[in-house]
């Protein structure tokens, strides 16, 4: 429950700093606004460019699913 109301949180926090940026104006605290993992909800870890966290990243890539992903090996 806590975590599905972070979620909420977070996503009305960028809602509003996305209003707010094409109005031209910036946000007053720009701490207040964190990424979340779109899967679980995790906040740490977090990878902008694949809008999850690294444990997710990790699951989908050694499943396939991530396109331009590999395992490394040497």
């Amino acid at each position: 429950m806590a975590r599905k109301a972070l979620e909420v949180k977070c996503s009305k926090a960028q809602a509003k700093a996305t209003r707010l940026f094409q109005a031209g104006k910036s946000i007053k605290f720009s701490t207040r606004l964190y990424h979340r993992c779109a899967i679980c909800g995790r906040s740490r870890g977090y990878m902008g460019k694949f809008d999850m966290c690294r444990i997710c990243v990790r699951e989908r890539a050694n499943a396939g699913e991530l396109m331009g992903v590999r395992k490394s090996s040497w």
